[in-house]
């Protein structure tokens, strides 16, 4: 049985276990001092192959990897070399001028936030920039490629990281030591450098590569960028690529690509179906089919408007800033945020993106110690009064290191905090929750039975949708406290592994604690039947079961018939769009013995990963804990009854 997640301080190097699979890192130069961060939310490795990766073979690193092993005395992620610096291993095959090539062709977002600070700040902290670094993607990507021996070869990186599928860079590689634009995942070129529009096609779009001068393509279309270059002198703007003159160096045509302000351009990505023919995405779907569709609101309007998951409208004000002077100050400002859910579980000296962090490797990172308060004012005047005595590795046996590495983790803080805020806000504005309503007065001695109902008040989709490879869960949490302050009753609770407790949980199999038979769960699951018995859930999206047994294989049905493949389907629980559900509990008599006032509580709590999944997958013990750290709390309230 695993380990019980620790809450207390885990080595810095637990983190390493994220690097699934690991990869070859590219020196990065050190960039400026980042500017005032402007998010503009509302207030409410593995050890390299003897022979070489072909960059030309798109299936060339397929397939499970071992652990790279580091020679004695040496640091897990340490480098292959005497001189190398900690976490840049040498990967055999790939081009040492990566690094160039990828951002004169894929322009980073960190150029692009030389004129475009604002978006930056905001883009830098969300889901879209978290998609390659992710750690539980890494998890999860290489159990898929395991259970299907390689077979789903691209299927998760074409949407993760398109500029690594478009460069055919090596999976054996990590995306957290990868060239800048590969390890941004869906980076500005990513959407702004898609010129033909694509349908349901599961990711696969066409990013054009070329210089950062070559056109980009947006929702209004070029007329700041015209303007501005007509005042260029000005501006002190570059128009040309090798002018070695001081200067802003920008692309030199905007280009109006009207797709991109419409729900069909977020579609292929966010409606995805695994080979079997299973849906894994589905939240395209469940918009098509909702109220919002029918009345034209697009999915911008709502995840990339003024108010998190609400259509009202966007802010007005200028996009771009050269050199400090404004360009075009009144356009249309998509919240480039992206309002969602989801929450970081990466080390913060990694996530979000900060140029400032870039000075040292991923792997260096990981081995700091953000947790025990490495480079605070506290920390370093107690290990240099002799009260704390740590055996720093490098960099990190520098006071000067630790303190310039905190002023970043800091930073870093500050934007996740706000990032939870607005997943909370985009929650609150597409749910609530009413009641609680008694099915008889509360007495002495008698079951308390009454039940609340959770509406999904949005019109745009499902709630919670997305995917079913991440298997979001919203669960509603309700305790009971008597009139003596003490904990009476409680459906929701977690188990000690911070797991929900139901058939997934290690704690209610083993007996220690019991079931909560009256949990409210709108987890979708995914599940098979294997034609040896009745349904059960299979974590991942794989039509196999893992311990499969002989049987006769099914005649050919139409999956048109079934409206899903044979043998494989989804449990949807989720509430479709502007409905609701009831969540019926009764508390025992025996528990209201003492006349008094009692307190109900109530509150929805969501997270991106169940911990099982995560164990499943692979995932660490720190990996899991920050996971339940970055659930949310959705309507808090509370109501007080008196029993006579």
């Amino acid at each position: 049985m695993p380990q019980a997640v620790g809450y207390g301080i885990l080595a810095a190097g637990v983190f390493l276990a994220m690097l699934l699979p690991a990869y070859g890192q590219q020196t990065m130069a050190p960039a400026p001092q980042a500017a005032v961060v402007h998010i503009g939310l509302p207030q409410p490795i593995d050890e390299p192959s003897s022979s070489p990766i072909d960059l030309q073979d798109a299936l060339g690193g397929l397939g499970p990897v071992a652990p790279i092993r580091p020679r004695e005395g040496q640091l897990p992620g340490a480098g292959h070399g005497p001189d190398e610096p900690l976490g840049r291993p040498t990967i055999r095959g790939v081009d040492p001028h990566a690094e160039v090539f990828a951002e004169s062709q894929y322009p980073s977002a960190v150029t692009c936030a030389k004129c475009h600070r604002r978006i930056y700040d905001q883009w830098r902290v969300s889901a879209h920039a978290y998609a390659a670094v992710s750690p539980m993607f890494q998890c999860f990507e290489q159990k898929m490629t395991e259970l299907t021996r390689g077979t789903v070869g691209t299927f998760c990186v074409r949407c993760h990281a398109p500029i690594a599928m478009q460069l055919n860079y090596p999976r054996s590689a990590s995306m957290i030591d990868a060239p800048a634009p590969v390890r941004e995942g869906i980076t500005c070129v990513a959407c702004h450098r898609v010129k033909y529009p694509f349908g349901k096609v599961n990711g696969e779009r066409r990013i054009e590569p070329g210089p950062i001068t070559d056109p980009v393509y947006g929702g209004i279309g070029g007329e700041g960028v015209a303007a501005a270059i007509a005042n260029k002198d000005p501006l002190k703007i570059k128009t040309d690529v090798n002018d070695k003159r001081p200067g802003q160096t920008i692309h030199l045509q905007g280009i109006r690509f009207e797709q991109l302000s419409h729900s069909e351009y977020c579609a292929p990505c966010h409606q995805v179906a695994v080979h079997p023919g299973i849906a894994l995405e589905v939240v395209w779907a469940q918009y098509r089919a909702g109220p919002a569709a029918k009345k034209g609101i697009q999915c911008q309007d709502c995840h990339m408007g003024l108010v998190p998951g609400k259509p009202l409208g966007y802010a007005y004000g200028p996009v771009a800033e050269v050199n400090g002077q404004v360009v075009h100050p009144m356009r249309k400002q998509s919240n480039h945020l992206f309002y969602g859910p989801g929450n970081s579980i990466a080390h913060p000296g990694i996530f979000p993106h900060n140029e400032n962090a870039f000075r040292w490797s991923a792997a260096a990172w990981l081995h700091f110690d953000w947790k025990s308060g490495w480079g605070t004012e506290a920390f370093e005047q107690a290990v240099a009064a002799g009260q704390l005595h740590v055996d720093f590795p490098p960099p990190w046996d520098s006071v000067d290191e630790r303190r310039a590495a905190r002023r970043i983790i800091d930073e870093n803080l500050q934007l996740l905090d706000l990032k939870k805020a607005s997943a909370i806000a985009v929650m609150e504005a597409g749910s609530h929750i009413d009641g609680p309503f008694f099915e008889a007065p509360p007495r002495r001695g008698q079951p308390l039975s009454f039940y609340y109902e959770v509406r999904n008040i949005s019109e745009g989709h499902n709630n919670p949708s997305g995917s079913l490879g991440a298997q979001p869960q919203l669960w509603l949490n309700v305790a009971l406290t008597g009139p003596d302050g003490r904990h009476l009753w409680e459906s929701g609770y977690l188990d000690r592994h911070g797991d929900l407790a139901n058939q997934h949980s290690l704690d209610v199999t083993s007996g220690r604690i019991p079931s909560d038979r009256q949990l409210f769960n709108l987890q979708t699951q995914f599940l098979i039947t294997g034609v040896k018995g009745t349904d059960r859930e299979m974590y991942l999206p794989i039509n196999v079961d893992v311990d499969p047994l002989p049987f006769l294989r099914p005649g050919n049905i139409p999956v048109s018939v079934l409206n899903h493949p044979p043998l494989i389907r989804m449990e949807q629980k989720s509430l479709p769009p502007l409905s609701s559900k009831k969540a019926r509990y009764t508390v025992p008599g025996e528990l209201l013995q003492m006349p008094g006032t009692y307190r109900l509580s109530v509150r929805l709590r969501s997270r991106m990963e169940p911990i099982y999944f995560m164990r499943f997958c692979g995932a660490t013990p720190e990996m899991q804990r920050r996971m339940i750290e970055q659930t949310i709390d959705i309507h808090p309230q509370a109501v007080q009854f008196v029993v006579p």
